[in-house]
């Protein structure tokens, strides 16, 4: 294991030897694997707020964004979308035709419908077909399941004065709880989440064929397993989502099979994958930040804007691409042309000097707009809600359970960019 770690508190741009930028022309050279950036890539963040917010990322080959108005008007702007097939060929773009690539064909297959790839109306439709269940109103229901849950974990380890938290608290939680919101056997969720660690690295930038392989082997498995549980509901409906999903007794089409397993497999895994890494990216930011705990959950709304501003300053997914649909002129000698993908850096949005007053600094009683972690316009993160009610119950509990909780050792950070999350969080308390 590569034993870097996150810090925080990032150095001066003028000593990040790995990143290269050259603002006249907006060239930024950056390895994305060079753990020097994804232990911290706050202060590659800093760098290029300072010289170049919008730059062309020479190791990507593609555009990016990390300005917090443009990336937000971006996200709404419907010049821009998810995919560009829908509105041109491959011809009329100038593409090659796409190689076969037999070792993604499930991955390729389960991603096919995928709600966070979709445009309208093939989009709109999915997502109305969920999107009841995870509105506030719907959600709080899980209030108290949360609560009951997270005490029933620390009541687990709360006695050996150490524990390693993800594994023991922030793995569970998220996974248990989306899990009875779709109506998955709780029992399945350690290999939901090796399905779902290995599915998600296909988005890792630098991917090797193995990080293909497992994720391939992930979806099939995933999908196959997906596919019973929808048998099962038609024979068998229950008080779930699935459930829900698979009645035909609504206005307009019912989902089909492979749009069904799409749709479930992006919700479990969005449903828990970022808020395993967000528990752990919070309590080492809170950890690290010495403010007292008892202030900053003090109360509900002093712990919402605790978790917003965990959200802010340590995002746990950081890039989301957008496909220009018609040509676009983003700045002076900066032009996309039709079917050019850009991508938007929400984590660096989160820290723009321009948005937020000392942006690399923890401080949550700031009131300065809402964080971008979440995305924005029709493809705002759909579990948003249930995400930020888990943090608002777990931490405040967490903390409350275990005083004088500490860091045992500085946490390893994932190789994941453009995800962030951590290896492991040793703690002790008492």
């Amino acid at each position: 294991m590569d034993e870097t770690v996150w810090q925080p508190m990032p150095t001066t741009f003028m000593q990040l030897s790995y990143l290269h930028i050259n603002p006249a022309t907006r060239r930024v050279s950056l390895n994305a694997r060079d753990p020097a950036f994804y232990r911290d890539p706050n202060a590659a963040y800093a760098a290029l707020h300072a010289q170049c917010p919008l730059f062309y990322w020479q190791e990507q080959a593609q555009w990016f964004c990390c300005g917090y108005a443009q990336v937000n008007s971006l996200l709404r702007d419907k010049r821009f979308g998810r995919q560009i097939l829908h509105v041109a060929t491959r011809q009329e773009l100038g593409l090659p035709a796409p190689a076969p690539a037999p070792h993604l064909r499930d991955f390729d297959r389960a991603e096919h419908w995928s709600l966070l790839s979709l445009e309208p109306p093939e989009h709109t439709r999915l997502r109305t077909m969920v999107n009841r269940a995870f509105v506030s109103g719907q959600i709080a229901r899980f209030r108290p399941q949360i609560a009951t849950l997270a005490h029933t974990l620390i009541d687990g380890f709360a006695a050996q004065g150490q524990a390693e938290l993800l594994s023991a608290f922030a793995d569970i939680i998220p996974v248990t709880i989306i899990a009875r919101l779709l109506g998955v056997h709780e029992a399945m969720g350690p290999q939901l989440l090796r399905w779902s660690h290995d599915y998600v690295r296909m988005y890792m930038f630098g991917r090797t064929q193995a990080d293909e392989l497992a994720a391939n082997q992930a979806a099939a498995e995933f999908a196959a397993y997906v596919r019973g549980l929808i048998a099962q509901r038609r024979c068998q409906p229950q008080d779930d989502l699935i459930s829900s999903m698979v009645r035909s007794d609504r206005a307009g089409p019912p989902m089909t099979d492979e749009e069904l397993v799409s749709t479930i497999i992006v919700l479990l895994n969005a449903g828990h994958e970022a808020t395993v890494h967000q528990i752990g990216n919070a309590v080492t930011t809170i950890l690290n930040s010495g403010l007292d705990p008892a202030t900053l959950f003090a109360d509900e709304a002093a712990t919402a804007a605790t978790v917003e501003e965990c959200l802010r300053i340590c995002a746990p997914v950081h890039i989301f691409s957008r496909y220009a649909l018609q040509d676009v002129q983003l700045a002076e000698g900066v032009h996309l042309q039709k079917g050019q993908s850009i991508g938007l850096i929400l984590a660096a949005a989160n820290l723009d000097p321009l948005q937020f007053t000392e942006p690399l600094r923890f401080w949550p009683q700031r009131d300065q707009g809402t964080n971008l972690s979440f995305g924005a316009g029709i493809h705002f993160c759909i579990g948003a809600p249930l995400a930020r009610l888990e943090l608002q119950i777990a931490l405040p509990i967490l903390f409350a359970r275990l005083p004088g909780l500490r860091l045992a050792r500085r946490p390893v950070v994932k190789d994941v960019y453009h995800f962030h999350g951590l290896e492991r969080v040793e703690v002790v308390w008492g």
